[in-house]
């Protein structure tokens, strides 16, 4: 769900510009992704990695958990990047839930500049 508002804001200039790319090729290759519980791509240059160990793992698993819950998805789904983007689009953002799931992240407010 981040990934949708990113600006190219983030933990460090490493982790920004990891992200970006990442994010271009999600788009523009509209790979299969897999859903995982655990350090994956999108945290490969997050100063929060520690050795494949989220320093925020709690607070992470909670706002995925949430997220992947109301898409009826779980760990180890395959599906299109675009689908599921559409997926948090419709069934998070969309229905106004973004806030009850991780209202209390510490880039809140980038987010909630958005209307959708």
């Amino acid at each position: 769900m981040c990934l949708t508002f990113f600006e190219g804001k983030g933990y460090s200039s490493a982790f920004t510009a990891h992200t970006a790319v990442l994010l271009a090729r999600l788009e523009g290759e509209d790979p299969l992704i897999r859903i995982v519980s655990h350090t994956d791509e999108v945290c490969a240059a997050c100063p929060n990695n520690e050795g494949g160990v989220c320093r925020t793992a709690e607070k992470v698993n909670r706002y995925d958990g949430a997220v992947l819950a109301l898409c009826g998805l779980c760990d180890g789904a395959e599906l299109r990047w675009s689908d599921f983007a559409r997926l948090v689009r419709w069934h998070v953002l969309d229905a106004g839930k973004r806030d009850g799931i991780c209202g209390d992240c510490e880039w809140n407010s980038v987010c909630a500049e958005h209307r959708f």
